[in-house]
């Protein structure tokens, strides 16, 4: 796979590339588009000959017969993740903000309290409000520029009216690689206080090199019978448009209310997507899979060291994800200047790390997983734009 290779992109309804400009100011023409969460790589080969034979095929009617695609997500976490998990546990939403929905819905009721470890993903903050149930913040401690959970400063937080809490595991946007330990306390925490708990598990693929990450039924098996665990090809593979994730339950009880929701909203999987999936889970995907990690830690490793060189700017380490999380309060600048720099001096399109809840107000979320050479770029537009502080 050449993930040097640069792929124009605009003009092909991409979010990332066609909408920045409307979002951000920043042209595709002469900008960078380091913002959404989807890479600037072609899927494996072996995801585009399986759409090639469908194609061939013509005819695009109703899916059936899932054996083939549940094992292939059987056999993934079993050899990549150490889990082993039966068939009948396994969800197919539209993608995980989708699944995260649903969760909320089945498992909660409007004015219900839900946990957010903040900063975390936009999206989950979104879908309680719009649910009409309650973001309760629970921010990250950060020490050594690092996250840590302060669970002796949540029980503060807490009023009672809590019933999920949403884990992010690995976490965006700090791209932490939880430890056993770490999620253990997660799990007694949501024991403790009699809560759903929802992991949000769409990168443990990307995790990098002396890190490991641990599916949360193997760090504490005791927390399966309150655990909703949520898992996709779409982030690892680069097929986020096929709106494809699986919500996998193995408790009875909480996958009966998570049924009843499915069959009540009439919600049924895209073909395309299970097709891709399917085609995903296998030997040869994670050949590709492999290769692409080693790309992006190369990105990774440029991007921190030359960003770091720039005075008021850190880059937090980066243990899973393909997103960078850099942190501007050295610069002693308000939110408002050093997103102008970032975006109309540099000219990158960039997420704001205000919408990611309590404590990511002095950060920009970045996008790694695109051609080195981008990357390179965009540390010296960034260079360019605080030139003034070196």
């Amino acid at each position: 796979m050449d993930f040097d290779e640069v792929i124009d992109r605009r003009g092909t309804h991409s979010s990332k590339w066609d909408t920045m400009e409307e979002l951000y100011g920043v042209t595709p023409d002469s900008g960078l588009s380091m913002w959404v969460a989807d890479m600037d790589f072609r899927a494996p080969k072996i995801i585009q000959e399986k759409l090639h034979g469908i194609n061939s095929h013509g005819i695009y009617g109703y899916y059936g017969d899932y054996k083939e695609y549940n094992n292939s997500i059987k056999w993934w976490m079993k050899n990549r993740h150490n889990w082993e998990i039966d068939t009948s546990w396994i969800f197919t939403t539209h993608g995980l903000v989708n699944g995260t929905g649903l969760c909320i819905d089945a498992f909660t009721k409007p004015g219900d309290g839900i946990i957010l470890f903040t900063p975390v993903y936009y999206q989950f903050s979104n879908l309680v409000e719009a649910a009409r149930r309650k973001v309760v913040e629970c921010p990250l401690k950060l020490i050594d520029n690092h996250y840590h959970f302060d669970f002796v400063e949540y029980e503060r937080n807490l009023s009672g009216d809590e019933k999920m809490v949403i884990l992010c595991s690995p976490h965006n946007p700090g791209g932490r690689v939880w430890t056993k330990n770490e999620l253990q306390e997660v799990a007694k925490f949501a024991k403790k206080h009699n809560l759903v708990l929802v992991s949000d598990e769409i990168h443990h693929d990307l995790v990098y090199p002396n890190k490991n990450h641990t599916v949360m039924p193997i760090a504490d098996p005791s927390v399966c019978d309150r655990l909703v665990m949520m898992t996709a090809t779409t982030k690892t593979f680069n097929i986020a448009g096929a709106h494809s994730g699986n919500v996998i339950i193995s408790n009875p009880n909480l996958r009966q209310k998570f049924s009843q929701r499915i069959k009540a909203l009439g919600i049924s999987p895209n073909s395309f997507g299970l097709f891709m999936a399917t085609a995903a889970y296998s030997p040869e995907g994670a050949e590709w899979l492999d290769e692409l990690l080693h790309y992006i830690d190369g990105n990774r490793v440029i991007f921190d060291k030359e960003v770091n060189k720039i005075p008021g700017l850190s880059s937090m380490p980066l243990e899973g994800t393909y997103l960078a999380w850099v942190d501007f309060s050295g610069t002693g600048m308000e939110e408002e200047e050093f997103i102008y720099r970032v975006q109309e001096k540099a000219k990158i399109a960039v997420n704001h790390g205000s919408t990611f809840g309590t404590g990511g107000e002095k950060y920009l979320r970045f996008n790694l997983a695109t051609p080195r050479t981008l990357v390179v770029e965009a540390t010296k537009r960034l260079k360019d734009a605080f030139s003034d502080l070196q």
